[in-house]
């Protein structure tokens, strides 16, 4: 073994042990741009099949884009300049060696909220399979310490939303940057003008019996949000309107809002006889109290621009989605 990997090793364990060993210190605010990783980490690891490992994992495409985004952005940075404000990122990758492999989570360790990914292993190798079998739950935990970041932000100029409690009975947390642009009949929208292009909201409802439970649910799916588009969403020329691309199969997630079961999905748009197109993401919501699924989508119109933050704040936006009576 490098003596690098061993002084890595000696850093991390006098860093977070020193730090909580202070139980009087609060750790101040952590910060940081949204989607970004410190990953501490020798700068030849980083470049060897370890550092390949990390970025395969935490930079891989994120999904139900048209084009290539990562879906995290990596900041590589040797253990010997982790300090100052360095360690006030949110979410930070760590490597240890230790007897057995292992995955830990230190939480608000030089900072709050913090997330410490700690990959343990007696080697390199077996630290890169620790990557590997536990990037799921890395993910996970990431995405959820992000999605609250972003709405505390959110929360700082929130929008009204009494037109979606009086329409549908739900409550969304989204920024003043967004208006109304049509209510009524169960269905609204909201809108956000960005450079270049837009940002769209919808919530609609449908009944329980619209989606099979089976191998057809995405096909349901689908076929709803199109006559949806068709019925509300008209394109920039009469007879167009919007519709799913057919070319990119969406991806389909069983997760949960709040108690309630839920899918999740992420695809691609485009306007039927039109040449527009972008991301989209749905939250479909099982209302057995109501008989309904409650859907509230949001999708990105910005071409041949980056869209992955874009869509980031859409998903935050549609997990903000509250039930009212």
């Amino acid at each position: 073994m490098k003596p690098s990997f061993l002084l890595i090793t000696a850093f991390i364990f006098m860093a977070i042990s020193c730090h909580n060993s202070n139980t009087k210190n609060i750790p101040p605010n952590s910060s940081g741009r949204l989607n970004n990783l410190n990953v501490v980490i020798e700068n030849q690891h980083w470049q060897d099949t370890l550092g390949e490992t990390i970025r395969s994992v935490f930079a891989a495409n994120a999904k139900g884009l048209p084009q290539q985004e990562p879906m995290y952005s990596l900041s590589q940075l040797p253990p010997r300049v982790f300090n100052g404000f360095a360690r006030k990122n949110r979410n930070v990758i760590m490597i240890e060696n230790a007897p057995e492999k292992e995955f830990k989570v230190v939480k608000d360790s030089f900072a709050r909220p913090q997330n410490v990914l700690l990959f343990k292993g007696p080697d390199l190798s077996s630290i890169a399979q620790v990557i590997q079998e536990n990037h799921k739950e890395a993910i996970d935990i990431i995405n959820r310490t992000e999605i609250k970041e972003k709405q505390r932000r959110i929360k700082k100029s929130p929008e009204d939303t009494g037109k979606l409690q009086d329409e549908l009975g739900v409550k969304l947390l989204f920024p003043t940057a967004y208006r109304y642009a049509k209510e009524g009949d169960d269905f609204v929208w909201m809108r956000k003008d960005i450079e270049n292009g837009s940002m769209e909201l919808l919530a609609y409802q449908i009944p329980l019996n619209a989606i099979d439970e089976d191998e057809n649910t995405l096909g349901d799916i689908i076929k709803i949000r199109d006559s949806i588009g068709k019925k509300y969403v008209p394109g920039p020329k009469e007879g167009t309107y919007l519709a799913t691309d057919e070319a990119y199969a969406p991806y389909l997630f069983e997760t949960k809002v709040g108690d309630k079961l839920a899918y999740e999905v992420k695809g691609v748009w485009d306007v039927e006889g039109s040449f527009m197109a972008g991301p989209f993401q749905m939250l479909i919501v099982k209302d057995k109290a109501r008989n309904r699924y409650m859907i509230v989508e949001g999708f990105v119109f910005k071409p041949s621009s980056a869209k992955r933050n874009n869509m980031f704040e859409i998903e935050s936006i549609l997990r903000s989605v509250e039930f009212v009576d």
